[in-house]
């Protein structure tokens, strides 16, 4: 099966709940595993909460959702810049409670994670998620 869809989203705190709603009704299609959607509705809210937060103030979100049988494909973007030196790994910032877990957090839990050149002025967060465990290399 294939699906896919495009939202443009206001620059409004309610977009990565609007966003995290299309994602699961597009995941209730699949046989996806529940931690599997678990870790994409995290990786939805935190890279649209991020982009809300940082867009330029006219901006709207534009999110993108593409699903295989074998790979969820999110992309979020909007007019602004990408962040300067923001790495998308697993330092956590210590305590959690404090700003500036979104991109550790979605470099921990996607499969791949980058910002994409695009457009001048356009910031685009391209997201990868296997939505079945990847099989092991066989040992010999």
């Amino acid at each position: 099966m294939r699906v896919s869809t495009t939202l443009s989203l206001p620059r409004h705190p309610s977009t990565s709940a609007h966003a995290r709603r299309v994602l699961t009704t597009l995941l209730s299609l699949t046989e996806v595993s529940e931690d599997v959607r678990a870790n994409l509705a995290v990786l939805m809210s935190e890279a649209c909460a991020n982009a809300v937060i940082h867009a330029d103030s006219d901006s709207d979100v534009d999110v993108t959702i593409s699903l295989d049988d074998q790979v969820c494909l999110i992309e979020v973007g909007n007019r602004g810049r990408s962040p300067d030196n923001d790495r998308l790994d697993a330092d956590l910032p210590a305590p959690l409670t404090v700003g500036g877990r979104g991109l550790p957090l979605i470099g921990a839990l996607a499969d791949t994670a980058a910002f994409v050149s695009g457009t001048p002025g356009r910031v685009l967060l391209r997201i990868t998620k296997h939505l079945a465990d990847v099989p092991a290399a066989p040992t010999r």
